[in-house]
C-alpha cells in the first residue's frame, strides 16, 4: 500500500518543480531510492522526469508491471532521446541531477545521452526540500517514536550477566523486528555505513570510526568498523544503545544509556549534563534559531562542567550536537558551530551530546524534536536517567 496520498505527492511535486523554475532549469532527473519515495511513494531501478510544470515521467528498468499513462520501459539511459522525442518532449539543455550520490559513470552516460547538458546538483536541494516535514510526516515520526520507546522498555529485561555486547545487540535487534523495523538504518553521504544502530560499551567507546557519526566503536570486521565488538558487559561500565528508530518510513531517532551495577559518579554527572544540555536546547530553540547557536549552548554548558575532553569522544570528537531526522537519519539541519542554517517549523531534529569516558564507556542520552514556531516538541518518551542494569 503506497503511504503517500495523492494531495501530500502533489505537494511535493509542486516545491521540486518550484525549485526547478528558479534555478532556471528546464528537467530534473531523480533516481534515487530515497528521493523516489519522497515524491511517489515507492520506488523502482530507474527515473523520475520532471519538467516545471506537469506530471512527472518515469522511465522504468524494473520491476516490470508498473502501469500509467506516465510511464515507458527503458533499458539503458542511452535511449532517453528517443523516449522524450516520442513524447515530444525536449531534450534540456539544463538539467538537475543528484550528482553527490550517482555514480561518474552514470551521470556521464545521461549527460552523453542527452548531448551534454548542463548540469545542476539537485541532491542538496532535495535534502533541503525534505526537512521541513508535512502534518503527515510528523505523524508517521510520532508513530516511529513511540514503538521506538516500547523496545527500549524491553532492555533491563534483555539483559543478562555476562552477555557480550554482540550478544545483547542480537536480542535488541530481535525485539526490533518483531516491532516492525524495517532492518536498515537509511543513512546519506559518503562514510557512512552502519547496520541497524550503535551499541556502545567500556572502553570501545573510545575506538575512533572512520564513519560519520557521533561516536565510533571498534566493531567486529575492518569492513564495517563502528559499533559493538564483542565486549562483555561488565560492572562498573556502561551501555549505550543508539539503534534504529524505523518502525516507520519517517523515522526518530534515540539514545538511551544504561549502568552495568553501580558506576563512578563521573558517569552520572556527566549523563546528567546530557540531559540539562538537551533541556536547555530545548527550552531556548524554536523556528528562527541558528543551528550554530545551538551548538554554542551545548559547548558552554560543557565548558561550565568542565567535561570538555570527553565530548562527543576523546580522541576524535565529532563537532556537531546533532542533525536532523526523517526519511534519512542525517537529513539538514546539522546543528554544528560554523552551521549558517537556521531551524523552521516543521523541521525534525536529533540533539545527542554525549561522553566518552575512559575505562567506562560512553554516556548521554538523544531526543528527537519537531522544531514548532515557539519550541521544540520532543516526541522520544523514554526514561532518560541512567538506569541500572542488574
Amino acid at each position: 500500500m503506497n503511504p503517500i496520498n495523492k494531495k501530500e505527492s502533489s505537494q511535493r511535486l509542486s516545491r521540486l518543480q518550484q525549485t526547478i523554475r528558479e534555478l532556471q532549469a528546464e528537467a530534473c532527473l531523480i533516481s534515487t531510492t530515497v528521493n523516489q519515495f519522497y515524491l511517489l511513494g515507492f520506488i523502482f531501478d530507474g527515473f523520475v522526469f520532471v519538467q516545471p510544470e506537469g506530471d512527472p515521467v518515469l522511465f522504468v528498468k524494473r520491476p516490470s508491471g508498473i502501469k500509467g499513462d506516465n510511464i515507458t520501459y527503458i533499458r539503458k539511459p542511452e535511449q532517453l532521446p528517443d523516449l522524450l522525442h516520442q513524447r515530444k518532449i525536449p531534450l534540456p539543455r539544463r538539467l538537475m541531477m543528484e550528482n553527490d550520490v550517482l555514480s561518474f559513470s552514470t551521470v556521464s552516460r545521461i549527460q552523453t545521452a542527452l548531448e551534454m547538458p548542463k548540469l545542476i546538483n539537485v541532491s542538496g536541494e532535495m535534502r533541503r526540500i525534505r526537512s521541513v516535514k508535512s502534518e503527515f510526516e510528523i505523524k508517521q515520526m510520532r508513530e516511529c517514536a513511540d514503538i521506538h520507546a516500547l523496545v527500549y522498555k524491553q532492555i533491563p529485561h534483555i539483559y543478562s550477566k555476562g552477555m557480550t555486547d554482540i550478544e545483547f545487540q542480537i536480542e535488541l535487534e530481535r525485539e526490533m523486528r518483531l516491532a516492525g523495523s524495517s532492518g536498515i538504518f537509511r543513512t546519506f553521504g559518503e562514510n557512512m555505513d552502519i547496520f541497524m544502530g550503535s551499541i556502545l560499551t567500556g572502553d570501545n567507546a573510545q575506538s575512533a570510526s572512520p564513519f560519520d557519526f557521533a561516536l565510533g566503536g571498534q566493531g567486529l570486521s575492518p569492513l564495517l568498523p563502528i559499533g559493538a565488538n564483542g565486549t562483555k558487559l561488565i560492572p562498573g561500565t556502561t551501555l549505550m544503545v543508539d539503534m534504529a528508530g524505523n518502525y516507520r518510513p519517517w523515522m526518530s531517532d534515540m539514545t538511551r544509556t544504561f549502568a552495568i551495577g553501580t558506576v563512578p559518579d563521573i558517569a552520572h554527572k556527566a549523563h546528567q549534563v546530557s540531559i540539562n544540555i538537551c533541556n536547555a536546547i530545548s527550552a531556548t530553540s524554536q523556528s528562527g534559531t541558528p543551528c550554530a547557536n545551538i551548538y554554542s549552548l551545548a559547548e558552554m554548558m560543557v565548558r561550565e562542567s568542565g567535561l570538555s575532553g570527553y565530548f562527543m569522544g576523546t580522541a576524535q570528537q565529532a563537532k556537531f550536537v546533532g542533525h536532523g531526522v526523517g526519511l534519512e537519519i542525517n537529513e539538514p539541519p546539522v546543528l554544528a558551530p560554523r552551521s549558517k542554517e537556521i531551524l523552521e517549523a516543521g523541521m525534525t531534529i536529533a540533539v545527542e551530546p554525549k561522553f566518552v569516558l575512559p575505562g567506562i564507556g560512553a554516556v548521554g542520552i538523544e531526543n528527537t524534536y519537531i522544531v514548532r514556531n515557539d519550541r521544540l516538541e520532543k516526541i522520544t518518551g523514554c526514561e532518560e536517567e541512567l538506569v541500572e542494569l542488574s
